[in-house]
């Protein structure tokens, strides 16, 4: 079955008086991308967290999210960084007498300045807390997974039904194709007998002029890879499961190629106009192909 790119995932775990939840966002992107929002006494554990996402999601940008709720009664303390501080005083002093400044330096201006106060950080040990946090990271790739395969469903149900449309184009032009080359030929024998005035006319010539545009207007190569790249692409839409977004997307454009090539060579009203069909229905394919994993 097919995956989407996007789709959301939820897990929560419990250890003691601590809550660890976490959210994944996945949204399309043309690569595989983690990006980790974690506290930063956690940090440690970002590597191990994000090549867990990526052992469940091989495609698209994923934005994980830890909160954890502590229900500890502790008191949290601040750090003050003093020689921070008495740097930012001189600095201030320095401009003010460069300037020509005149005014008081006021507790205010000292305090608002970065880093000058800072949270004291935990002292806990990150790697006590992986068992739980695994449970909860686990979670919510199981979520996000299930999530992108049920759109995945619905994106393949689409593609399918498109497929078909694609296939009967195809099948319409193949089934036009002999009837080019007779036309051409009516159309030649007409034109000549129009400006020669019943004068006889060459039929080896007519004969190896029609044969000549026969050779030059065949699409039957290009009809067949078509129908070639029709097989693989239900193939990957039938396949195990494994990320197939790139090869449709690369199957498409081939099948672009080919549509264009039948185009430029059929010259046929009616051919053209099932081109254009086709070639509108192949550009919606394609812009749901972008969203598949």
């Amino acid at each position: 079955m097919l995956k989407s790119m996007t789709g959301y995932g939820w897990g929560e775990a419990l250890a003691g008086n601590k809550k660890f939840t976490i959210e994944l966002r996945a949204v399309n992107h043309r690569y595989s991308e983690v990006v980790m929002r974690l506290p930063r006494f956690m940090m440690v554990l970002e590597d191990r967290m994000r090549r867990r996402i990526q052992s469940y999601v091989s495609r698209g940008r994923v934005d994980a999210y830890l909160t954890i709720e502590d229900g500890t009664d502790r008191r949290r303390t601040v750090k003050v960084d003093k020689t921070l501080a008495l740097a930012y005083y001189r600095a201030i002093n320095d401009i003010q007498k460069d300037l020509g400044l005149s005014g008081q330096i006021s507790i205010e201006h000292i305090i608002s300045q970065p880093e000058v106060f800072s949270p004291e950080e935990s002292r806990e040990d990150p790697e006590e807390w992986w068992p739980t946090l695994e449970v909860a990271l686990n979670a919510a790739c199981d979520d996000l997974v299930g999530m992108r395969e049920t759109e995945g469903g619905t994106l393949q149900a689409d593609l399918e039904a498109r497929l078909d449309r694609l296939g009967a184009w195809a099948a319409g032009i193949r089934e036009r194709a002999p009837e080019v080359v007779n036309n051409y030929q009516a159309r030649l024998a007409q034109r000549i007998q129009e400006l020669v005035r019943g004068i006889d006319v060459d039929q080896a010539r007519l004969a190896q002029e029609v044969a000549y545009f026969a050779e030059r207007s065949d699409i039957s190569e290009e009809l067949v890879r078509l129908e070639s790249h029709f097989g693989q692409v239900r193939g990957c839409l039938n396949g195990a499961g494994e990320p197939v977004g790139r090869r449709l997307d690369f199957l498409a454009q081939e099948m672009f190629r080919e549509i264009n090539t039948i185009g430029s060579k059929a010259q046929d009203e009616v051919i053209m106009a099932l081109v254009v069909d086709f070639k509108s229905e192949l550009e919606k394919t394609r812009e749901q192909i972008q969203n598949i994993e």
